[in-house]
């Protein structure tokens, strides 16, 4: 059997669906327990909750303790239950640990679709706009040769109509309901799977077998569209729909910030382990010390020694400071990242008017790293440019037509209503030699553009055309406008219009186009009955597969060049006559190789491959793809901002480069100086073997060596475009950048070609295009257009990883502030691990207490004005360099806690040792009030000073109230009460206030009116300081490498494939994809 060949690679096609038999697929269905049963059929019923009324708290929870921090606070809450160690209430971390837990819990939906009486085997019919309730196989329609338009955007996003057709033997067979309800056909295919866009399988029936693909399949969640009827074969049924096996858990991507924390998590709660040791240690020599200077109370230590005591103070000073950890979980929840979702949903300035396609973010978890991009990687095509295609220039039989401006021709002379009524074309001597019809190369040419395609037609008014790609659809327009007219398509036959008369041609195959093929061709029969092949594709795979070389095929190379340069989009086209014997013989091995289902796509490229072979050149095609607008100013942009820019794209070299030519104002690119990157390593490789020592290493090693100073090479330039790439190798690029740079990577693509590289990025952003939307679909960003990349980065991006950075240094600030006067105390109890402060107020400090002015500044922050943010893309540079937040602020942040709560604690201290005569200024509960009032008032006054006027005044009149009625609400209101009211220790809190909050105001004024930061320097707005400071960084953020030396263009070429990288400084390409 083939299928042995192929035992590793390929799935096991056990999946046999027989056509109205349901008690066939029943068989499989096994009882084991009670009501509980397994099934290898699944039903169509699925429910797309998560829990139910009993499955919800188990459930629920099983999943919350996953988290490591979380069994954390289970242990620490277990330990809260032996009193001989807890002095915290259970409650005190019981209670924020169940906020967390319900806060993640309520985020579960419920969601149940019901089309549960659907079985795998039965026929279903659909109607005109109703939604494919299961995977299916196609078997008729109502249309002609049973096509059927459905509509896939509840699936993939896309609204553009998709056409599905059925099997010529079906649709001969089943044409009527009765012979449907007798159809026994067997399906045997592939298991279930989650590969959304690929089938194999084949259709048994009457002694024949016949090869399935996924243009005979109707999805799940697919709408049918102008079809009023369609019969299907329910193949996959509930959870085995394709649909539904997409429906898994993605990948979390995770910003820096993200790991920068997982680290500090670890850190301080290590931090917090030998504190605790140590103040046990301190415990145990303070109690060896009281019980020698008081021996008279020696009872109380009757059944204790120090070393234990200090063994379950340990335990107890862990479960005080353990409060700490759970701030950094409520840092995770309370993180204000999905508000700038938010923003850039309702930006308006990055809304697309022209298709309605408002700015999308898919992602709420990183919108800060959008601040920290130093890399992007672009596709050209649909991304850069328009990906809207016209017909410009053709060179055919050694003549380049389209040299002259386009004209207003009137094309109907070949008598044919459908031709439209404007021509692209523009080379009125081209339309003049098709009328002629002299020139028989001419002939084929034109023929081949409106047979070789798989463009769907309509015919209303006029011809409509519905094409996969716009390509092919501006390549059949210049066929219709030069009187080839593409008119119907059936199972296996085109018809065309040729100068008016029409001809019928008979498709014997297909040869499809892919990534890696680059070409599609068919196999077609004349009405003369000669057998001819006509194929088109990339020039680097069409012409090493002529037969001979010869002037025309010089001349059509030169042509591509030239083209090229124009930044024009080529393609090249050939065509041969197959005989009756060839064809034979092929169409036998063909017809075996596309029932195979294992190995069958394999098979069938070696047979593509021994087809298209010794072919005649007929010519080359010219199409135009402009830029988008705003592309070059956007890319000069991103560059001013030090993000380097890579565009990778599959086109020619000349036209890759010469997009960059087109725009001499925002491309300082001359032609004069080009490095290839292949001769640099090669170079390299020499200076290697000349060292008078060297160390042997392996072929893998050597790789490793090569990749690293291919990155070193390619990184040290502002820009960089590579040729000829595959969707496999964008992804590589990418991979690359991140491994030996360590460096933040946005990729932005349209096409399913970019998914790979979209995924690979830390940042993957997605345009809505006319290739379909599976980019956005597997995107974090989607956008309309290239140029609003430069609001998400410079403004929200921005202005995110500033907001998340002060949110994370005040939440630290605040917590170390607030709680960390538990250790101090400790010095005053003996170490006995007696907490300062009541309970709830351990609890409530980070949950309720001190969050809205800290989550404000999170949510509001914004040092500069968009307006500036984007006429200074220079203070991007900030995020770059992790300026913001690092282990060094986090030091200062957590010395600055430190302070605040030393401070706050002693002035307190010193200020209740005093008497007044023999009264005491006030009782424990009091102090703790004092201290605990002192420290949330510092930390409100220090987020005040950071704030604009009006945010911070509409603060205080928010928090001050809410923290008077969160006092009379909890444990200590009498103390707080009786407390806050007495002057003197009003005066305390006035005291403790002033000393923490001078010295940060001092600095922080200090840098506002001496204009120390580059921030208070573009908000001052200073024409002279604005411009000197812009030459500065413009000039800082040249970086170029001694190994190039002055403004150097890089070249680079793949050994394998031939992909080519090129790079120019100091100017960056502008449109150049």
């Amino acid at each position: 059997m083939r299928g042995a060949e192929y035992p590793l690679a390929f799935p096991a096609f056990t999946w046999e669906v027989r056509a109205n038999d349901r008690n066939y697929h029943k068989q499989f269905k096994k009882r084991f327990a009670f009501c509980l049963s397994k099934q290898k059929y699944a039903g169509n019923a699925i429910k797309t909750a998560k829990y139910n009324v009993f499955t919800f708290l188990p459930l629920n929870l099983y999943e919350q303790f996953h988290r490591m921090a979380n069994i954390y606070f289970v242990f620490v809450i277990l330990l809260q239950t032996f009193p001989a160690i807890s002095t915290l209430p259970w409650y005190s971390l019981l209670f924020p640990l169940s906020c967390l837990l319900i806060i993640r819990g309520v985020r579960d939906l419920i969601d149940d679709i019901k089309w549960c009486d659907i079985c795998v085997g039965d026929i279903v019919r659909l109607r005109k706009d109703s939604l494919v309730p299961a995977d299916m196989l196609l078997l008729c329609s109502s249309e002609p040769s049973s096509l059927c338009y459905v509509e896939t955007s509840d699936i993939d996003g896309e609204t553009n109509l998709k056409f599905r057709q059925a099997l010529l033997v079906t649709h001969q067979e089943l044409v009527r309901e009765e012979s449907m309800a007798a159809f026994d056909g067997t399906v045997t295919c592939e298991e279930p799977n989650s590969r959304m866009h690929s089938f194999t399988g084949t259709l048994s029936w009457r002694g024949q077998t016949y090869p399935l693909d996924s243009e005979r399949i109707l999805l799940r969640g697919c709408r049918l569209r102008n079809t009023d009827l369609c019969y299907g074969l329910v193949l996959y049924a509930g959870f085995d729909t394709k649909i539904m096996r997409n429906c898994g858990k993605i990948k979390r991507k995770k910003t820096k910030l993200d790991h920068m924390m997982d680290r500090l998590v670890i850190i301080i709660f290590v931090v917090l382990l030998v504190t605790s040791l140590c103040l046990a240690i301190a415990s145990g020599f303070w109690a060896k010390m009281f019980q020698e200077k008081h021996s008279y109370l020696s009872a109380f230590y009757k059944h204790t020694t120090p070393a234990q005591q200090a063994f379950f103070n340990f335990w107890s000073f862990t479960i005080l400071l353990s409060i700490i950890i759970p701030t950094l979980e409520v840092v995770r929840d309370q993180d204000p990242a999905p508000c700038p979702c938010c923003f850039i949903n309702w930006d308006l300035e990055m809304y697309y008017t022209a298709k309605d396609i408002p700015a999308q973010a898919r992602s709420t978890s990183l919108n800060d790293q959008l601040g920290q991009i130093e890399y992007i990687f672009s596709d050209k095509t649909g991304t850069l440019t328009q990906n809207v295609m016209s017909f410009k220039k053709c060179c055919v039989n050694g003549t380049i037509y389209g040299n002259f401006w386009c004209k207003q021709v009137d094309p109907t002379w070949n008598n044919c209503h459908h031709v439209q009524q404007k021509s692209d074309v523009c080379d009125v001597t081209l339309l003049e030699a098709a009328q002629r019809d002299h020139d028989p190369v001419l002939r084929e040419f034109l023929r081949l553009l409106a047979l070789c395609h798989t463009v769907m037609v309509e015919e209303k008014d006029q011809l409509v055309y519905q094409a996969a790609s716009p390509d092919e659809e501006a390549l059949v327009l210049a066929a219709r406008n030069l009187g080839y007219v593409f008119l119907a398509r059936t199972q296996d036959t085109i018809t065309i219009s040729e100068l008016g008369k029409k001809r019928v041609y008979r498709v014997l195959a297909m040869l499809d186009f892919n990534s890696d093929r680059k070409r599609m061709s068919v196999l077609v029969r004349d009405p003369q009955g000669t057998i001819r092949l006509y194929t088109k594709g990339a020039d680097t795979v069409i012409l090493e597969r002529l037969q001979s070389r010869g002037p025309n095929e010089t001349f059509t190379e030169r042509a591509l060049d030239r083209f090229a340069e124009e930044t024009l989009r080529t393609l090249c086209l050939a065509s041969k006559e197959v005989t009756e014997a060839e064809y034979g013989d092929w169409s036998r091995r063909h017809r075996e190789a596309s029932i195979l289902l294992q190995g069958r796509a394999q098979e069938l490229d070696k047979l593509y491959e021994e087809m298209e072979q010794n072919l005649q050149l007929l010519g080359a095609t010219a199409i135009e793809d402009k830029l988008q607008d705003g592309v070059p100013e956007t890319i000069q942009l991103l560059k001013l901002g030090n993000i380097k820019v890579w565009v990778l794209t599959g086109d020619k070299q000349e036209t890759a480069v010469n997009i960059g030519y087109a725009y001499p104002n925002h491309c300082a690119f001359p032609k004069d100086k080009i490095l290839h990157t292949g001769e640099v390593l090669k170079e390299k490789r020499r200076l290697w073997q000349r060292l008078p020592c060297c160390r042997a290493v392996g072929s893998e090693q050597q790789g490793r060596l090569v990749e690293k100073a291919f990155v070193d090479l390619a990184t040290s330039c502002q820009a960089v475009i590579c040729c000829r790439v595959t969707p496999k190798q964008k992804a590589l690029m990418v991979q690359l950048v991140k491994k030996h740079k360590n460096a933040i990577t946005l990729a932005i693509g349209d096409g399913a070609n970019d998914v790979n590289m979209i995924k690979t990025a830390d940042i993957g952003v997605g345009i809505s295009g006319l290739e379909g939307t599976q980019a956005v679909q597997c995107s974090d960003y989607a956008l309309g257009q290239f140029s609003y990349l430069q609001r998400l980065l410079f403004i929200h991006g921005r202005w995110a990883y500033l907001r998340i950075c002060k949110f994370l240094r005040y939440f630290f600030y605040k917590t170390f502030a607030g709680l960390m006067a538990q250790v101090w105390f400790a010095f005053h109890n003996g170490f006995t691990a007696q907490p300062l402060y009541e309970g709830w107020f351990l609890a409530l400090y980070n949950i309720f207490y001190t969050t809205y002015p800290v989550l404000s500044m999170g949510l509001l922050e914004q040092d500069v004005s968009a307006k500036k943010s984007l006429e200074f893309p220079e203070l991007y540079v900030v995020g770059q360099q992790d300026e913001l937040f690092n282990y060094r602020i986090f030091s200062i942040t957590l010395l600055h806690g430190v302070s605040t709560s030393l401070t706050s604690f002693y002035i307190a201290f010193w200020a209740f040792k005093d008497r007044v005569g023999s009264k005491a200024v006030g009782d424990y509960e009091s102090f703790a009030v004092t201290v605990a009032t002192s420290a949330l008032l510092s930390v409100l006054m220090q987020v005040s000073t950071h704030l604009p006027f009006p945010i911070c005044c509409s603060l205080c009149a928010l928090h001050l109230p809410y923290l008077s009625i969160t006092h009379h609400l909890l444990a200590l209101t009498d103390a707080s009460r009786n407390a806050l009211t007495d002057p003197y220790i009003l005066l305390v809190v006035l005291l403790s206030l002033v000393v923490n909050t001078i010295p940060s105001l001092t600095i922080h004024l200090y840098h506002t009116t001496t204009g120390e930061t580059t921030i208070q320097q573009v908000r001052a707005g200073g024409n002279a300081m604005g411009r000197a400071l812009g030459l500065f960084c413009r000039e800082a953020t040249r970086d170029v490498s001694p190994l190039l030396g002055g403004t150097t263009h890089l070249v680079v070429a793949s050994h394998d494939t031939g992909a080519q990288v090129w790079n120019w400084l100091p100017g960056l390409p502008g449109p150049a994809n």
